[in-house]
């Protein structure tokens, strides 16, 4: 957001965008309050009381899911001596849901038959706050892994045992602190702060690295599940796409589709179509998130035309 803001503003001089980074089920109350014009989160709108609030604040017309970014969540660690940690889904549900507790427990080292792993304690690390990444990551695991993780879906954490932390931020910065730990961010915060990520087994049968173009190959199987603008999407998280990482997210700018104040409409569609356009979005990946596919962006730079 800062990244769009500097850019748009820097072609509409007069323009001033405020943005609070308050986490995706705050940002969610703030726009529902009328407090906020438009909110980023990691999760959709959910049907029911969620969106009926959302569409209140909108004078009773629907308020709209716009994808606007990837965010790859990646499996960030700090294990001496372990360089390429690789990890099943099952693997990972048992690490988190603390049924596995020390890194050379039989299960990791069937994942990494090469490495020389520690018999040091997991120290696995969750958020503390509504989280739309908590969201996006439980789903994973309850899609791809249902067995053995049983916590459910959820943007606030279910599981037990574990230590939390406030934010994407929190979690980094105590993973490069604690030796032996692991936990979920958003991409950009594990490349802030130049921490290791694991490989993930995916639905073609390999272990995919994170990158831009393995997580955008994941977001363009995603099925559009929202109707007429609205745009909300359903990750495959087994997707048999070859290459593709499956740990991903899509940030949605969540906004009225009709209803929004008269004196802010222009300048609405004006940021949100910048943040869409080929410029916007091809100066993601150098911050550590992925650019929409054309399929995806297409269509939503269209239901931002459509605004009213």
């Amino acid at each position: 957001m800062d990244e769009w803001i500097k850019g748009y503003q820097s072609k509409c001089s007069g323009a001033k965008v405020d943005y609070q980074g308050t986490g995706s089920g705050a940002g969610i109350t703030a726009f529902s309050g009328g407090t906020a014009d438009f909110a980023g989160s990691d999760s959709a709108l959910k049907d029911g009381d969620e969106a009926t609030k959302a569409a209140a604040r909108c004078g009773g017309a629907p308020a709209l899911n716009l994808p606007m970014v990837t965010g790859p969540i990646a499996i960030a660690y700090n294990v001496d001596g372990v360089k390429d940690l690789q990890l099943k889904p099952e693997t990972l549900a048992k690490i988190f849901s603390g049924a596995i507790k020390t890194w050379d427990d039989a299960a990791i080292k069937g994942d990494n038959p090469s490495a020389t792993l520690p018999s040091t304690p997991i120290l696995a690390v969750h958020r503390s706050d509504s989280s739309g990444t908590t969201d996006n990551f439980t789903g994973y695991l309850t899609s791809v892994a249902p067995s053995a993780w049983t916590a459910g879906k959820d943007k606030v954490w279910k599981a037990q045992g574990g230590q939390a932390e406030k934010g994407s931020d929190g979690i980094a910065a105590a993973l490069k602190k604690s030796a032996g730990s692991i936990g979920y961010v958003e991409w950009s915060f594990a490349k802030a702060n130049s921490l290791s990520t694991a490989k993930i087994y995916n639905g073609s049968g390999e272990y995919a690295s994170l990158t831009a173009d393995a997580a955008g190959k994941t977001i363009a199987g995603a099925k559009v599940t929202g109707t007429g603008d609205d745009l909300k999407l359903s990750i495959d998280y087994a997707t048999k796409e070859a290459g593709a990482y499956p740990i991903v997210l899509v940030t949605y700018e969540i906004v009225c589709s009709k209803g929004s104040a008269t004196d802010k409409l222009a300048l609405i569609k004006g940021f949100l179509g910048y943040t869409v356009s080929a410029e916007g979005q091809g100066s993601l990946e150098k911050l550590g998130y992925a650019p929409l596919p054309e399929t995806v962006r297409a269509k939503v730079e269209s239901s931002i035309k459509n605004l009213a």
